[in-house]
């Protein structure tokens, strides 16, 4: 693989982003900006009504972020010029055609002008409604590819997936492909449309019925859950992604296509500046919870490799790939870009992390009082874990005698709460559980060929992504941790 310079590459390409308001578009956007001003154009689709609100949402929830500080420091007041100059706001919605644009000016705009399409639109929600998480992460990608092949100096495409499309899987997982209809338990029947179509049907048949929103949501949240499972994936979110990847695959044609499939995105490493986090991710959910006393025990096996990846790492990556892979009509590559094949992380150093640093940096409650944290109870199993909560929480409740209507009252509500949050609880260790104790390794070949290519044509570094270069401990206890305080606690 020769690759040409990278910087190069990006001058006067007109790229359209789609799902531009997510936190890897977000990243994406700045770094082009900051590293090759010369872009020709970025057309940012993000959901909005009109182009007003998308012009809003696009100043409120991307622009406005710290992200962006380090552009400003270096634009200083010509930054305003840059964005008139080198980005189109676009208001649309991948689950239409044309994605959703209504301004057909601008639609054969995009036609004649594009070069390059990167597709991070998604929902990355576990519980989505299936008629949601289809739309957008099946049928989305499925718009997109068509949006695409009617770019009439479209150099490629490039879908951002997810390494977790693998499921449940154990051992090497292989950057391969998902071929139409292809199950991970080999259940046959998987078809895209019928699934369209069987999700349609149950809609009606709960509107007809009458049932509340709040009634149908839930039904569809089940469903998803139910379809997945049918077919061997642990949840709507993978499952519907790997409907994707198997639309683009049989529909691609002579689309130079690529997909990504990043792992657990974590705080930047290094570009604009490390620890830059948005929202609470993964792995996060776990520190926030930690750090202001809520979790004391943790469910899942500590020698389970934990697959986190820095998220300039795979804005890094994508660029890399999209100039690799620039009018080469071939097969679909996939590249796994991930860190548990080459620098391994395990969830027993994460607890270790958490516990130092949230030793030495307390979190404060709104009473002004240091949170004090320590070692947590480590449950193997899901039998430990029930049993666990019921001993903890339910037997103590259990076992109180109960002697006026006023008590009986009070106790009775905060067993009802009790039973409420053990419900959710348990809902959501039915949705992470099988990355608790997850036993796949995500294999790089692809990715590795990629970053040393890049290594020949990007002397100073620019677009870094080898996870080799991570120490984990330094950059948990002195750039994601702190991040995430700063980011994500506020």
């Amino acid at each position: 693989m020769e690759l040409g310079n990278i910087v190069q590459f990006l001058e006067n390409r007109a790229i359209l982003v789609t799902g531009a308001t997510g936190f890897l578009a977000k990243i994406f956007t700045e770094k082009i900006l900051r590293v090759q001003p010369n872009v020709k154009k970025l057309y940012l689709l993000l959901r909005a009504a009109d182009s007003k609100s998308a012009l809003q949402r696009f100043n409120s929830e991307i622009i406005a972020k710290d992200l962006f500080r380090v552009l400003k420091e270096k634009c200083g007041t010509d930054l305003n010029t840059l964005i008139a100059q080198k980005i189109t706001v676009v208001a649309g919605d991948i689950t239409s055609d044309n994605l959703g644009v209504k301004d057909l000016n601008l639609v054969e705009e995009m036609w004649r002008e594009v070069d390059v399409v990167v597709n991070l639109a998604a929902t990355t929600n576990f519980d989505e409604r299936y008629d949601v998480s289809l739309g957008i992460n099946t049928m989305g990608a499925k718009h997109v590819l068509n949006f695409a092949k009617r770019c009439a100096k479209l150099k490629v495409l490039l879908h951002v997936s997810t390494a977790y499309v693998s499921g449940e899987k154990e051992g090497l997982m292989l950057e391969t492909p998902y071929n139409m209809g292809e199950t991970l338990n080999g259940t046959s029947g998987l078809d895209v449309e019928v699934e369209k179509k069987f999700l349609e049907e149950k809609l009606k048949e709960l509107r007809a019925e009458n049932n509340s929103e709040q009634s149908i949501t839930l039904a569809m949240k089940d469903l998803g859950i139910q379809r997945a499972r049918k077919f061997g994936w642990p949840n709507t979110y993978v499952f519907t992604k790997a409907m994707g990847e198997m639309l683009l695959g049989h529909l691609k044609g002579n689309t130079p296509l690529v997909i990504v499939r990043p792992t657990i995105i974590t705080s930047t490493f290094k570009e604009p500046f490390p620890g830059w986090v948005e929202g609470v991710r993964t792995i996060d959910s776990l520190a926030v919870g930690y750090a202001k006393g809520r979790i004391t025990c943790f469910l899942g096996d500590p020698r389970t490799i934990v697959d986190a990846i820095p998220a300039d790492m795979v804005v890094n990556a994508m660029m890399v790939a999209m100039m690799a892979h620039a009018n080469q009509p071939s097969e679909m590559t996939i590249y796994q870009v991930g860190s548990s094949l080459s620098n391994p992380l395990h969830y027993s150093s994460l607890q270790n992390y958490g516990l130092n640093y949230f030793s030495k940096h307390p979190w404060i409650d709104k009473a002004g009082n240091p949170v004090k944290v320590g070692k947590i109870t480590v449950l193997r199993t899901m039998s430990s874990f029930r049993r666990y909560l019921a001993i903890r929480y339910l037997l103590p409740l259990k076992g109180l005698q109960i002697v006026n209507v006023a008590l009986c009252q009070y106790f009775g509500g905060l067993y009802h709460d009790l039973h409420r949050k053990i419900k959710f609880v348990n809902r959501m260790i039915e949705l992470y559980g099988p990355y608790l104790f997850f036993k796949g390794i995500y294999d790089d070949l692809n990715t590795e060929k990629l970053r040393r290519a890049a290594r020949e044509c990007d002397p100073e570094n620019l677009f870094y992504f080898d996870p080799k270069s991570i120490n984990w401990e330094d950059y948990f206890m002195n750039t994601h941790i702190p991040g995430v305080v700063k980011y994500v606690f506020k």
